[in-house]
């Protein structure tokens, strides 16, 4: 589900676009992250919270493939990552 939140609670960036994808799988963490940049605008961010490292890396390589900008990986609590992305 996409929010109009900032990245974490502290966060001063505005118009940052969460997906929180926690509870998915592959291959569906990377279709629904692509459904999420392909509604954002050139230069849009997003950030996907992913669970695990097999979806963090699928994810991570599929969006540098795209060619969008990773721009970090964060973490949240236990196996929780949050992905920032810029679309390209």
């Amino acid at each position: 589900m996409m929010h109009d939140t900032p990245l974490l609670p502290d966060s001063s960036v505005p118009g940052i676009k969460v997906l929180d994808l926690i509870h998915e799988k592959c291959p569906m963490t990377f279709v629904r992250t692509r459904l999420a940049l392909d509604s954002l605008p050139s230069g849009g961010t997003l950030a996907v919270r992913l669970q695990g490292a097999e979806p963090l890396k699928n994810v991570k390589r599929s969006v540098l493939a795209l060619g969008h900008l990773v721009l970090g990986e964060q973490p949240e609590r236990d196996t929780i990552v949050i992905l920032t992305v810029q679309k390209k």
